[in-house]
């Protein structure tokens, strides 16, 4: 592909620079307003559509989650896919390393991390409450996989080993590969915009194929309630829905304003609002969370410690199959970039409507977020380091700065 797309604006923006701030903030201040008004968040949450008496879609939370996606999806132009065709390579290697590797790697790291090498810190005996799978119907003291029906506040609910919990926001990690901040990393790293644009918009499509049969595949071997119903609506409420509004919107706007005013002004006045959506669901999720890691502050370090050597090893592997195939560093730098990244709001959002706001899953998926921004920096000064591994191309992306 060629240098024509637009690169994305000028690098991190003020909320994406100091995006890890953001969340650290949102951290205190949700475990704050658990100790504060904990009965505040547990009634936002209550505000929900319910199936059979028990609560499936949070109201609040998912308007949260929406305006989280909707602005990754009304950046793509989905008219590039159909110049895929002219850089197999690179489009093939993403997809391959995506969704053939990336998902049983997070799956094996995480389960001897936290099913065995932090097992004892995390405390082998250690439960969570997760929200009982949409249609199900068993009595209080039935067991389902690793969980047993329980009864909270007279709502069933199940009650799982803590650190499968956290294996559950992992592995819906591993499965939500490339955000739209990937188009902010490519374009640090000096990357082929127009590859990075592409890679987006495919890795959307194809996770709307790809993200339920993988997902309920591994949560399945990890012996983790599998809700299938409810993880089919999570793809439709929080991947289809805001991709044809973005598409249809995005159409609308540029037929009507023309594309200039569409990058410069619509999307400038929209990438606060994904991050103000994001900081505001991890706020009630803490407020939830609050006593857990208060009573076991490192529990943080035990799910991040695994997520970042899964980036790591996802990177270098994209990296130097790059290499392998004698892909220009253009290509090379996104390429890697967009398999060793995550689609958090993706994974935050199935985790929430899944196993619920306060469940371990949900926190697992906060976490990626949190060392998001500062090892995906880490990993473009590393391609910055590295250009001369590869061969010199030109027409690839934009000129060298």
């Amino acid at each position: 592909m060629n240098g024509s797309v637009p690169a994305p604006a000028r690098g991190l923006g003020f909320f994406e620079r100091y995006l890890t701030v953001w969340v650290a903030l949102s951290i205190i201040g949700g475990i704050f307003l658990g100790k504060a008004a904990p009965e505040f968040a547990r009634t936002l949450d209550g505000m929900a559509i319910t199936v059979d008496g028990a609560p499936v879609v949070s109201i609040p939370i998912a308007i949260c989650l929406f305006f989280m996606m909707y602005p990754i999806m009304v950046k793509i132009d989905f008219g590039e896919v159909v110049k895929a065709g002219r850089s197999i390579k690179p489009v093939g290697l993403t997809l391959f390393v995506n969704w053939a590797v990336k998902p049983f790697t997070m799956y094996a790291i995480a389960v001897f991390f936290l099913g065995t090498l932090f097992l004892r810190f995390i405390g082998p005996d250690a439960t969570d409450i997760v929200k009982m799978p949409l249609g199900l119907d068993l009595q209080a003291g039935a067991t389902y996989g690793v969980g047993k029906v329980v009864l909270v506040e007279g709502v069933k609910a199940l009650q799982v080993p803590l650190w499968r919990s956290y294996l559950a926001g992992c592995i819906l990690l591993g499965i939500a590969p490339c955000t739209a901040m990937v188009l902010v990393w490519g374009y640090l790293a000096r990357g082929n915009d127009g590859h990075t644009l592409v890679m987006v918009a495919i890795n959307s499509l194809s996770m709307l194929v790809l993200y339920g049969p993988l997902g309920g595949f591994l949560l399945g071997v990890g012996r983790i309630p599998v809700p299938w119903q409810a993880l089919v609506l999570s793809i439709a409420i929080y991947v289809a829905l805001p991709l044809v509004a973005g598409y249809w919107s995005r159409k609308a706007i540029i037929g009507a304003k023309g594309e200039t005013w569409f990058r410069e002004k619509f999307l400038h006045v929209l990438t606060p609002i994904t991050i103000v959506a994001l900081l505001a669901t991890l706020v009630l999720l803490f407020s939830f969370k609050g006593a857990v890691i208060m009573a076991n502050p490192l529990t943080i370090l035990w799910i991040a410690i695994p997520l970042f050597l899964q980036t790591v090893l996802i990177f270098a592997l994209g990296y130097w199959l790059s290499r392998v195939l004698g892909l220009s560093y253009a290509d090379a730098a996104p390429s890697a970039m967009i398999g060793a990244s995550n689609h958090f709001e993706v994974a935050i959002a199935t985790a929430t409507m899944l196993y619920g706001l306060s469940s371990g899953a949900a926190l697992a998926t906060v976490v990626g977020v949190l060392i998001e921004v500062p090892v995906m920096l880490m990993l473009v000064k590393i391609c910055l380091r590295t250009q001369h591994w590869f061969p010199a191309k030109t027409g690839s992306g934009r000129a060298r700065r």
